[in-house]
């Protein structure tokens, strides 16, 4: 388990993995990319708890980055 709370550009760089199973979003509102850099498929990822990958939509738990979104 790992929890997060700023912005990650690579998570295969920062954290070695490459691959995100489950997902609790306390606050705020955060994008998933399926690629690294913020690149490839988005996730939309409002407060609520997602047991399994496929609950935000995402056909496998490959994530290459994620961002919090400051501006609708």
């Amino acid at each position: 388990m790992m929890e997060f709370s700023d912005d990650c550009e690579s998570i295969h760089e920062s954290f070695q993995c490459r691959s995100v199973h489950s997902c609790n979003v306390m606050e705020g509102y955060w994008t998933f990319y399926e690629n690294p850099s913020y690149r490839g498929r988005q996730y939309f990822m409002p407060p609520g708890e997602y047991r399994k990958f496929s609950d935000w939509g995402a056909v496998c738990a490959t994530i290459g980055s994620f961002r919090r979104i400051t501006d609708f």
